[in-house]
């Protein structure tokens, strides 16, 4: 990818906290398989010193992203997440037009559950997992949603979105996952083979924290990247 100046992704820092808009295709922590690839963890750590990683994003997905500076404010972070007291909100853009307005998807999931390491829907081994969706604008063919994960597995929306019948573009990882909750719309075989986006699109939008040394909620935003808003200028003329 090309060279990613991180400073000129920081919505907020100051002596414990760093907020990024992570872009698409930038990985949280070094690859597994090649430790050397960019990743916004190195990228902070060259820049302040030590950072505590609070959650990640998937490396396509773009949005708010939470650095700690010390490890008091990771431990309380980290716990606030664990305590699912952290609120989330993320925009996708999905294919098909859901006939509700809002949803709650409430199936279990069990992360890295077949051979192409997806998060599934399974009702024996799966953990209990809720997200709402709401239908934020309907286009001809697509609709934009907005997500609020009430769990945070990996991969949660994107699953839970599938099952629901209607996958988000650009991830053909899920594309084909299943439609048993929506018998009025199928997905497609395959994502285009004109993508109108080169990556999953999915955007954590906002987050919301209890900040311990201010003793109140805080919220942060992350405004859409430019090929998000690229993408619902195309889907708006098709």
């Amino acid at each position: 990818m090309t060279f990613i100046n991180i400073e000129n992704h920081i919505l907020h820092i100051d002596d414990h906290l760093i907020v990024l808009n992570k872009p698409a295709g930038l990985r949280v922590i070094p690859d597994g398989y090649d430790p050397s690839l960019p990743n916004v963890r190195d990228m902070l750590n060259a820049l302040y010193s030590k950072t505590w990683v609070v959650h990640r994003l998937d490396k396509d997905t773009s949005g708010v992203l939470l650095f700690a500076r010390d490890a008091a404010t990771h431990r309380e972070l980290s716990l606030q997440f664990e305590n699912r007291s952290i609120q989330k909100q993320y925009h996708l853009i999905v294919k098909g037009i859901p006939d509700w307005n809002t949803r709650t998807v409430n199936l279990p999931l069990c992360v890295n559950g077949d051979r192409k390491h997806r998060t599934v829907v399974d009702f024996s081994k799966g953990k209990s997992a809720e997200t709402e969706f709401s239908v934020k604008e309907r286009f001809s063919h697509h609709t934009l949603l907005t997500a609020a994960p009430h769990s945070g597995y990996t991969h949660q929306i994107r699953a839970h979105i599938s099952a629901a019948g209607f996958p988000i573009l650009g991830d053909s990882l899920y594309w084909k996952a299943g439609a048993h909750l929506s018998k009025s719309n199928t997905p497609s075989p395959r994502p285009s083979s004109s993508p109108l986006i080169g990556h999953v699109a999915l955007h954590a939008a906002q987050i919301t924290i209890f900040d311990i040394y201010t003793k109140e909620h805080i919220s942060f935003t992350a405004p859409p990247p430019s090929e998000l808003l690229n993408c619902m200028d195309k889907i708006r003329i098709l």
